[in-house]
This record gives structure tokens, C-alpha cells and sequence, in this order.
């Protein structure tokens, strides 16, 4: 996949070069297709209500926001609660040619199979994957799960959600504030706000303007290593919707990269790439290092001598995330 373009980005001059407003223009009728389509599948849609808890970890833009270490951390304080609870996730497989529904296995599946985000899950917790989201909502109901935690799929209406959560990178906002592809969104701003019951906002950062008429809980937290690179040379690489925040997480530890190689999100790594980096990372007598969700991506021949730096999501008051789950959990404490 290819990056994003600059121009969606929200501190570049719209009347600029970078800000490409010919190029906007042009994109001006496909967006307004893009937002319509993705109205009406919401509109006309009857999602499927399950006996169980739903609870959507999503974003309005398109690339990383931080969703998949959230819906880690909530997965593990509902399984925390009571060891007798079963909490997993649920994505849609993204990248992956198995359609589900189906549990994945880390010792068994591959990222070819399951994609990138559910098989990094599936390695802290119970994860599941399903291209139709109300059909892996049933399965996973049947197979005993006692709540659904959702990774992405706030725009897929299939799958009737009690609780949604809209994950926003504080850095990066809502980009330009256009629709794909004449900016990041996959609906406008305030069609999504309307349906969210809570934000969470991901970084330092002064909230995006748009959050101010929103009603609901805003909740802050971060994204920290769970333990810091051990002191050395690294040459940094990773294929994720911001590249920069891995590299300045790197630097935040005490170890900046002495290089540092982005790709598009979700990039399949050639054997042509490794070489590339490995002839990089040995001109600096450096270690290579990346992302988990890089990682996993990666044969088990590529991985060699690459190390990762795990991390986690973390909020600014723990008694936040208590609060914002307790329809959830006093309906677990009924059953």
C-alpha cells in the first residue's frame, strides 16, 4: 500500500504546491461519492444484534490512529476482571486471504492468511477474524466469547454495536478534513461524531477543533513501550499509517534511529527490501529494529537478528477506561 499523500495532511497550506488544490478540485466529485456511499450503506443497513457485547474500537480516517494497542488494552481489563470472562477481538482480516469466520492461531496462521493487525492480536489474546462482521459476531457468540472487541469496522453496519469508540491521532486530527480521496476520511467528521459514544485521543496534542461540539467522553492516552531498546546503534523501518510516530517513540526512548526506512502501511517486505536494510543497518554497524505489527509481517527468515519494540496503550487516568466500559462490564457482571 502507498502512503498517504501530503496533501492530506492538516498543517499544509491548501494554496500551496504540497497542497495540491488543482489535484483537490479534481478529487472534489469522487469524495463526495465516497462520503454518499458510505451514508447510505449506514443508512439503509439493519444490523445484526447478538446476545453478547460489541464493543468497536474505529476511526474516521484512513491509516494508523493507534486502534489496535486500544482494543489490546481493553481486551485485557475485561479478561482481567474475572478470569472466567472471555474477551477477543475481532478484525476483518485485512490483507489476509482467509475470510472467516475463524480464531486465529498464532503457531499456525500467517500474516498471508489472517493479516497483520488480528495475527499481532492473537498474540496477547483471543483473536478472531471475519471479512462479514455479523457473521463472525454469531460464530464467536456460538463458540462461548463473552464480549466482541472490534478492531476497526465503525463504518461496516453489520455487526449492531453497544459500545463505540473513536480513536484520533492528536498529531495528525482529522487531516485536511476531506473525504477520501481528496483527504483521509472514510465519512465526514460530524456523521461520525454523531454515532460515537466516546473519543479517544491518542498523543500530545491540543484536541482537532471539530471535537468541541462533540457530547461525549474525550479520553486521553498514549501509545509507550513496555520496555525500553536495549542502549545501542539502530536503523529503523516500518511499514505502518505514521512511520514517523515509531521512529520518535524510538527517539523519545534515549535511541535514536541513525536511519530510518518508512514504508506504506501494511507493506509486504520483499527479500530485495531486507537486503536493503541489513546493507544499511551494517554501513552504520547498527541493529535493525521495528514495529510488532511490522514483525509479524516479516518470514521467519527475514526476522532473523531484527528486533521490535513492543508497546502498549496506555490512558492518562486508568479510571477513565473503568468508567467508559462499565455499561459493558455491569452487563457481563448480569450474566
Amino acid at each position: 500500500m502507498m502512503r498517504a499523500p501530503r496533501f492530506w495532511d492538516r498543517d499544509v497550506d491548501p494554496k500551496s504546491r504540497e497542497g495540491a488544490p488543482l489535484t483537490r478540485l479534481l478529487m472534489t466529485p469522487l469524495a463526495a461519492v465516497y462520503a454518499e456511499v458510505t451514508a447510505r450503506r449506514i443508512r439503509h443497513a439493519d444490523p445484526l444484534e447478538i446476545a453478547i457485547p460489541v464493543i468497536c474500537v474505529g476511526n474516521l480516517t484512513a491509516g494508523g490512529s493507534g486502534k489496535s494497542p486500544v482494543v489490546a488494552a481493553i481486551r485485557q481489563h475485561l479478561t482481567g476482571l474475572r478470569g472466567s470472562i472471555r474477551a477477543a477481538s475481532l478484525s476483518r482480516g485485512y490483507g489476509g486471504k482467509l475470510q472467516g469466520p475463524l480464531q486465529v492461531d498464532p503457531e499456525t496462521h500467517n500474516t498471508s492468511q489472517v493479516g497483520d493487525e488480528a495475527l499481532m492480536l492473537s498474540q496477547s489474546g483471543e483473536a478472531w477474524i471475519g471479512a462479514n462482521r455479523a457473521a463472525a459476531g454469531q460464530a464467536m457468540e456460538s463458540d462461548g466469547v463473552d464480549v466482541i472487541i472490534m478492531d476497526d469496522g465503525f463504518q461496516n453496519p453489520g455487526l449492531a454495536k453497544t459500545l463505540s469508540i473513536i480513536v484520533v491521532d492528536a498529531a495528525a486530527g482529522f487531516g485536511n478534513g476531506h473525504v477520501i480521496p481528496k483527504g483521509p476520511l472514510r465519512e465526514p467528521v460530524k456523521a461520525g461524531l454523531a454515532r460515537a459514544d466516546a473519543v479517544i485521543l491518542m498523543g500530545a496534542g491540543e484536541p482537532p477543533d471539530e471535537l468541541c461540539d462533540f457530547n461525549g467522553p474525550v479520553l486521553r492516552a498514549s501509545i509507550e513501550p513496555v520496555s525500553p531498546p536495549t542502549p545501542g546503534a539502530y536503523v529503523a523501518f516500518a511499514g505502518i499509517g505514521r512511520p514517523e510516530k515509531f521512529f520518535d517513540t524510538l527517539k523519545a526512548c534515549g535511541t535514536p534511529p541513525l536511519d530510518a526506512v518508512p514504508f506504506g502501511d501494511h507493506h509486504t517486505y520483499s527479500d530485495r527490501d531486507l537486503r536493503y536494510l541489513r546493507t544499511l543497518a551494517a554501513d552504520y554497524n547498527a541493529q535493525l529494529i521495528t514495529t510488532e505489527k511490522d514483525f509479524v509481517r516479516l518470514s521467519p527468515a527475514q526476522r532473523k537478528d531484527i528486533v521490535t519494540l513492543p508497546v502498549a496503550a496506555q490512558l492518562q487516568q486508568s479510571s477513565d477506561l473503568v468508567e467508559l466500559l462499565k455499561p459493558v462490564t455491569d452487563r457481563l457482571s448480569d450474566e
